[in-house]
């Protein structure tokens, strides 16, 4: 389904012409020129890396033009480790050449991928004690990510405890790289309890915690757990990624259930995510299996686009043949036509797709002037949906992402689909909230019918609730249907909740309990954590009466308190110095046999104890001598997402797949 060309692109254009023109005024240098300059030369060191001819090296660096730009690049895109250290070597002997933290980082990755882990031990040595002037000391994450990659899990495990020495907290990615690596050498015991260390150590495990985690299950071929985990992560508000779909499409591909990879690809839709090159076997699997309607036209955005021309080299008789169509760290199809190359049709040549690095394109076309501008018509870039997705999600600003993608609306053989206008509305909503921006391409969706993805229009709802736009946000929630089709009950539910948790956030309370009272009415009820969500914010405005009207409407959904929720009412009253309520809380929930944790046991105390309350302090103590010591449940930014019963349960999936009962 593709939207028709925009027909009042110019005028759309122009909406922004005011607020970048202080910037185009700025007096710099063609950005895009030096870009495309740049990657002819990277497109050289490239050939040259793959025609068996190293003397052919020396002449391409000693260009001026050389830079630790390209080096980096250059670096990345090699074929493989030994001829990227051998690039390395070279460049010794270009004078003009000094390597910056971008190059040393790349031969650090390069070294890591070669598993030569004592010289990649010597590099960060030699950073970290200044050898390399304007170089700042290589970070614990980047140390951990690096000797992961080189597969040596004592110095990964050096590194992390000495990080964790020095913080109280480490970040999630920190256990995702140690867990990862116990996946990876198949120590399926110590991957599962680095996950209980994360939520014991209350850190909150992220997408790609749980990319890990669904990967582990794969690898292991407990596919329908993984599916399990999988299924219950949009209830726990944790984004479903590309490479999650990937490695599940691709294990039930390749175990012949074509009907639930019909199924992921439905959802992957869904959650308006384009299908990657490491799914392209996958899909062509399900052709060959009959499964036509769901995989042909993503198929076709994946297949190389003939109109991209390739860059190619003469090679001699004498050397061996060398095709490599990809590039070590070409992740892109698209590119632009390099004419010197045209003219190459020796099958002996080496052929490969122009160098193209969307992240840098967007970089160069920050300014959005008429130079840019010519030159990147000039260049004559195969656009496709895939390349456009990039270079919008890759602007720094939303008003030149904008320009972008009006002028790209123009440019032949392109037409706007509901991927990239769902990527233009992300990037609009995620800066400033330009709601206005925004009305203007949901108005042209309507008028062309067009049916966004779920994901996007509760992305708005909660990006407008971070830029207090809770206005905006019910005129979208009430385009729903119009904008999105219909959804299913659970996802109505997530909206709902998108909905309440924004209104919130700007303070519209009375909109936020006729809401709730629309939601309930039409048979949808709130789950635990938007329950909890919606407790926590009316105790900090001091209602009592809807805190108390909502803990009893949880009471009779039959699904009851969890322990959250009791720390949610008793932190929030005590924050608002009414010790007295949080006690009866705290009745509450010892009654439903649940304990605080040794926190909110303080916290109440000292509460009681300010207030004046020493009777009611000290039975608390008296109460909570046993503070529970079984898997604490409750995670920071728990509100209005994870929920303890929907942890619990990823938790036992997880752990009951490789049997630790233990845990």
């Amino acid at each position: 389904m593709y939207i028709s060309r925009f027909v009042h692109t110019k005028r759309l254009f122009n909406s922004l012409t005011l607020l970048t023109r202080s910037l185009a005024s700025k007096s710099h240098t063609n950005k895009v020129s030096l870009y495309l300059q740049r990657a002819k030369l990277i497109d050289s060191i490239r050939l040259a890396l793959r025609s068996n001819a190293s003397r052919s090296l020396v002449p391409i660096l000693n260009d001026p033009a050389l830079d630790s730009f390209v080096v980096t690049n250059a670096l990345r895109c090699a074929p493989s480790p030994d001829s990227a250290l051998s690039l390395a070597e070279t460049l010794k002997t270009i004078p003009h050449f000094t390597h910056t933290q971008h190059t040393l980082y790349a031969l650090a990755k390069v070294l890591a991928k070669s598993q030569q882990t004592a010289k990649l031990k010597a590099l960060v040595n030699a950073i970290n004690s200044g050898k390399f002037p304007n170089v700042a000391c290589v970070s614990f994450m980047d140390s951990m990510r690096w000797y992961a990659t080189a597969g040596d899990l004592d110095l990964v495990l050096s590194v992390w405890n000495e990080w964790r020495n020095l913080e109280k907290h480490c970040r999630a990615e920190s256990y995702n790289i140690v867990m990862s690596l116990y996946v990876q050498m198949g120590m399926n015991t110590e991957a599962v309890k680095t996950f209980y260390m994360m939520i014991d150590e209350r850190v909150v495990p992220n997408a790609r915690t749980y990319t890990v985690m669904i990967e582990h299950l794969v690898n292991s071929g407990k596919l329908d757990s993984a599916r399990q985990i999988f299924g219950v992560l949009p209830l726990m508000r944790i984004k479903r990624t590309l490479r999650q779909y990937s490695i599940l499409v691709g294990a039930f591909t390749g175990a012949e259930k074509f009907d639930v990879a019909k199924i992921l690809l439905k959802e992957m839709q869904i959650d308006g995510l384009l299908p990657g090159h490491s799914m392209l076997r996958s899909l062509q699997l399900m052709q060959v299996g009959g499964f036509l309607e769901a995989t042909d036209k993503v198929i076709t955005e994946m297949i190389p686009d003939e109109r991209i021309k390739n860059v190619g080299v003469f090679m001699d008789d004498d050397d061996d043949n060398d095709l490599d169509d990809g590039g070590g760290g070409d992740d892109d199809d698209d590119g632009n036509e390099d004419d010197s190359a045209n003219g190459y049709v020796n099958v002996n040549a080496v052929r490969l797709k122009p160098w193209l690095d969307p992240a840098a394109l967007a970089n160069a076309l920050r300014y959005w002037g008429p130079e840019e501008v010519s030159s990147l018509e000039d260049a004559k870039f195969v656009w496709t949906t895939q390349l456009v997705c990039k270079m919008i999600r890759s602007f720094r600003s939303a008003e030149t992402a904008w320009q972008f993608f009006c002028w790209v609306s123009c440019q032949p053989g392109f037409t706007h689909d509901v991927y990239t206008v769902s990527r233009m509305i992300d990037k609009l909503a995620r800066h400033h909230g330009h709601a206005d921006l925004v009305d203007q391409l949901i108005s042209k969706i309507k008028r062309e019918h067009i049916k966004l993805p779920f994901s996007t229009i509760r992305l708005i709802i909660d990006l407008f609730g971070v830029f207090r736009n809770g206005h905006a946000a019910l005129k979208v929630f009430r385009d729903i249907e119009i904008l999105c089709g219909p959804i299913s009950k659970s996802s109505l539910l997530l909206l709902y909740s998108s909905l309440l948790r924004t209104l919130a956030k700007c303070k519209m309370n009375s909109d936020v309990l006729d809401i709730l009272d629309e939601m309930i009415v039409g048979g949808t009820l709130p789950d635990i954590q938007t329950f909890s969500g919606l407790m926590h914010h009316f105790a900090l405005e001091g209602d009592i009466k809807v805190v108390q009207r909502l803990f009893g409407m949880v009471k009779q959904s039959g699904v009851g308190p969890d322990l959250y929720m009791f720390k949610v009412l008793i932190r929030a009253f005590c924050k608002c110095d009414r010790a007295v309520l949080a006690l009866r809380f705290f009745k509450d929930m010892t009654n439903s046999n649940l304990m605080p944790d040794a926190a909110i046991k303080q916290l109440l105390v000292k509460s009681l104890w300010k207030e004046g309350k020493f009777r009611e302090a000290a039975a608390v103590e008296e109460k909570s001598e046993e503070i529970n010591n079984a898997l604490p449940l409750a995670l920071r930014d728990h509100l209005y997402t994870v929920s303890s019963e929907d942890l619990a349960r990823v938790c036992k999936i997880y752990s009951d797949s490789f049997k630790m009962t233990n845990c």
